[in-house]
């Protein structure tokens, strides 16, 4: 991935986890910062390996379409 689209994949990642509750924001730092848990969620983004980022898209995606009622 290069770096534009690790740029788009991140923010993309962001704006989804903005959109979520701190619920699912634990539950990705569990995922992807599982040493410390209370970092900021847009850190854990910007620390991400790029070859998780796609994975990540899809997860907040997901999460989005089945909290959809609660947003």
């Amino acid at each position: 991935m290069n770096d534009e689209s690790q740029k788009f994949a991140r923010q993309t990642i962001k704006d989804g986890l903005a959109k979520l509750p701190e619920s699912n924001h634990k539950l990705f730092k569990l995922m992807y910062s599982p040493n410390d848990l209370n970092a900021d969620i847009n850190d854990v983004v910007d620390i991400m390996p790029a070859d998780r980022l796609d994975w990540a898209m899809q997860q907040v995606k997901r999460s989005l379409v089945i909290n959809k009622d609660l947003l």
